[in-house]
């Protein structure tokens, strides 16, 4: 066996030293050293001993490698079985990261009890959490693990020797930041050792064909903590987002080698951990009323286009800088779409308070839904409901016309499926004519023209008179 060396890699250049330096003097760079664990070359030349164990691999043709799909384990969750492309592959390895708080450990614990079996037991490993909490997790959620095993360390070596003993099919480690090689001297969480242990736990996966998922913590910007290669070592990354203040959370597939990363399953969070929503749309509008400032957008989440309620309240600002907030919503975007509104439909928003708030807790940030805010604003400043059975579609560009969005029929359709009978989309959309399912398509060229059809000739500017006016009758 060869023996390995503890040595300070350049993480821009690949340059080594026996110690820490502070700049790089091969590159320039600044604190660009990470502490890594490197084998030790054995003597007698190149080839010598590369090949001890057999002889060396021999390079196929492709077209004379069998075709043939990987043994996938069926999952009896379905929204996760969606996002992991038809189930788990054996010897694959995942990554899951989310916020903290927002349910990784419950959902993977649900996860590990329903996979576990006789014939595939699950080691749940946690470096955060004592074994009777996580059994005292387990009674709260009311979960019968019969064949998940539980070990809280962090010692790398000590994992290790657990997995060969138990010989699980599937292994869960949370989190990635919390084990500590003894090879290195670095803290737990730092690059170093976060690099070493995933590397030995990916290459176990590997070589052992057993299932690995690692939990991953996420820095303030939203991106995995540790090393960037930490997401090119594992086969599947998985992001749990959601708000903490809402029940919903959207698992998306950031990459995935073994199925596509268009899917998104969506979970509700109850007393009783995570449950699926497989009609996500009649969820985010089961309390919906039909007021003003409501409009219905239909957003594209991974492959699945949703039905989600926009809102917005415009209202008269005794500020000298009005207020413009959104929830959900991007800012920038909002400005862009309240100064259309103002030059090219001539909504007078200057004097106003704008607020725009997503429903459900979901962040939108794709243009298709630029119209729905537009209707939802235009609805609020004239003071009148749009029609409950009215959706819309489309992206608004800065001269005020209306442009067409990708998947453009799908989400057409699936406003059909939830019994909506209008829906406004850009005249230059391809959808098919959907005349004989009870759907009206609004074809609309501009942003105003689809605010007209929508609200008729109500009023789309209110002076400070009459918005104090209308304050006082309130």
């Amino acid at each position: 066996m060869s023996k390995s060396k503890v040595a300070f890699v350049c993480q821009q250049c690949g340059h080594d030293s026996p110690k820490w330096a502070g700049q790089c003097p091969a590159c320039q760079a600044w604190n660009s050293f990470v502490e890594s664990v490197q084998p030790e070359r054995a003597s007698g030349g190149r080839g010598a001993g590369a090949h001890a164990a057999g002889a060396a691999p021999r390079a196929q043709k492709l077209q004379d490698i069998p075709p043939g799909d990987l043994m996938r384990i069926p999952v009896d969750m379905g929204e996760m079985h969606r996002v992991l492309g038809g189930g788990l592959v054996p010897g694959s390895a995942v990554l899951l990261s989310g916020d903290p708080g927002i349910g990784k450990s419950t959902l993977l614990l649900q996860f590990a009890v329903s996979l576990a079996n006789a014939e595939r037991p699950v080691l749940y490993v946690s470096g955060e959490e004592s074994a009777a909490q996580i059994r005292l997790r387990a009674s709260r959620l009311n979960l019968d693990p019969q064949e998940l095993y539980v070990l809280a360390e962090i010692g790398l070596d000590e994992i290790l020797d657990a997995i060969g003993q138990v010989r699980p099919g599937l292994v869960i480690i949370d989190s990635i930041q919390t084990l500590v090689s003894p090879e290195l001297t670095g803290v737990p969480g730092s690059i170093g050792q976060v690099r070493e242990c995933a590397s030995q736990l990916v290459a176990l996966a590997k070589q052992s064909g057993v299932t690995l998922f690692l939990v991953g913590h996420v820095t303030k910007e939203g991106n995995v903590a540790g090393p960037k290669t930490l997401e090119h070592m594992v086969d599947t990354v998985l992001a749990l987002a959601g708000d903490q203040h809402h029940n919903y959370r959207i698992l998306k597939a950031m990459k995935n080698r073994f199925g596509s990363t268009n899917e998104v399953g969506v979970f509700a969070m109850r007393a009783g951990g995570l449950v699926e929503v497989p009609n996500p749309s009649a969820a985010f509008l089961a309390e919906r009323a039909p007021v003003p400032g409501s409009a219905i957008a239909v957003p594209l989440e991974g492959s699945r286009p949703l039905l989600v309620e926009v809102q917005a309240l415009v209202t008269y600002s005794p500020l000298a800088v009005p207020r413009r907030m959104a929830n959900g919503f991007d800012q920038s975007r909002l400005h862009m779409l309240l100064a259309v509104l103002t030059k090219r439909a001539g909504l007078r928003l200057a004097d106003q308070d704008v607020y725009v708030n997503v429903v459900g807790g979901l962040e939108l940030a794709e243009p298709a839904v630029d119209l729905a805010v537009c209707l939802a604003i235009a609805s609020s400043v004239a003071d009148v409901a749009l029609p409950a059975e009215l959706a819309a579609v489309g992206e608004v560009g800065l001269a005020g016309e209306l442009r067409s969005v990708f998947t453009l029929e799908e989400r057409v359709r699936e406003a059909a499926r939830r019994g909506y009978t209008r829906v406004f989309v850009p005249r230059a959309g391809e959808v098919a004519d959907l005349g004989d399912e009870g759907l009206d398509l609004c074809r609309a060229e501009s942003v105003r023209q689809a605010i007209r059809l929508a609200l008729g000739n109500a009023p789309l500017a209110k002076s400070k008179r009459q918005g104090g006016a209308r304050a006082g009758r309130d």
